[in-house]
């Protein structure tokens, strides 16, 4: 296990990609908002909006000082808003009760809104670290291969995965810091889902599925539709209300939507949803609080 903990961490020392919440000195609020938008959302399409934020609220209390509709705004279309109203609310909650410093420990962070097991224990590694037990999609993949022997992890995260990586990390404090960000970029860069690049992993003649032939994957993976979709109706009409000032009528989007003229308009037009499925999209941005609707219309949250 020695000997695997320093070939990937001396591999990560020489092949990790430079991204600007990795640099040294960077604050705990500039790894959080990074982990906020990293779930579910490519690098190459956070970069720019994480720029963008860190250059309008570079504090938690920058942001807590304006309405959760202008960070759901800055969010544009990295995908699943309730991200940004979910970060609004850490930000507040960091201000009042942190005094504007987001907080060390795993557990301070795993009490803040939007913050889960992963989160937490990421921000307080990266940010802080702390050699917390960090277990994402990249390093259940390197895990399942290099000790597990199986093509991919289960689809579902399991508790004996958790066990696995808390038996793997290394008992030295900084070594099991970079243990994490390592396997984790190990995962996103040589051991990926589809096209594994196993010549270049640093770790190839230890590995379990090598050994046993690279077996194939024991289920066939889904991929997440879009097309067609409720989030794909439910993108179309947040779009509308990030460009729009002020409020919209309901029937601005349950009505025969061929009579709207407004250019901001023509994404959910293009979509061609029934009556019934733009009523389930709308009612679900209420719900999860990125829509708020008054007497006189609908807009986004104050």
């Amino acid at each position: 296990m020695q000997q695997i903990h320093h070939l990937i961490n001396q591999w990560y020392q020489t092949n990790a990609r430079q991204l600007p919440w990795r640099e040294p000195h960077v604050s705990g609020w500039a790894v959080l908002v990074s982990e906020f938008m990293l779930q579910q959302t490519p690098v190459v399409r956070v970069l720019p909006v994480w720029t963008e934020w860190m250059e309008r609220w570079p504090r938690p209390q920058d942001l807590a000082a304006e309405p959760v509709s202008e960070a759901i705004k800055a969010w544009g279309r990295l995908g699943y808003p309730r991200r940004a109203v979910r970060l609004h609310a850490a930000a507040v909650e960091i201000t009042t009760e942190y005094n504007g410093e987001v907080p060390t420990s795993e557990q301070q962070l795993l009490a803040l809104p939007g913050v889960g097991d992963y989160t937490a224990a990421a921000v307080a590694c990266f940010a802080f670290g702390q050699p917390t037990v960090v277990v994402d999609t990249n390093i259940r993949r390197v895990h399942a291969r290099l000790f597990g022997g199986a093509a991919l992890p289960e689809p579902n995260p399991r508790a004996s995965e958790f066990v696995r990586a808390r038996q793997v990390q290394p008992e030295d404090l900084a070594t099991a810091v970079t243990w994490n960000i390592s396997v984790m970029e190990l995962g996103a860069l040589v051991c990926t889902a589809r096209s594994p690049k196993c010549e270049q992993c640093p770790v190839f003649e230890h590995c379990a599925w090598i050994a046993a032939g690279q077996p194939p994957p024991h289920y066939k993976p889904k991929g997440q539709a879009w097309q067609g979709t409720d989030r794909q109706v439910r993108g179309a009409m947040m779009a509308i209300l990030r460009d729009t000032d002020g409020l919209l009528a309901p029937s601005a989007f349950l009505s025969d939507l061929a009579t709207q003229q407004e250019p901001i308009f023509i994404g959910l037009q293009s979509l061609d949803s029934p009556l019934e499925q733009r009523e389930r999209a709308l009612a679900g941005l209420l719900a999860d609080g990125l829509a708020t609707e008054e007497s006189d219309g609908i807009r986004l949250p104050s």
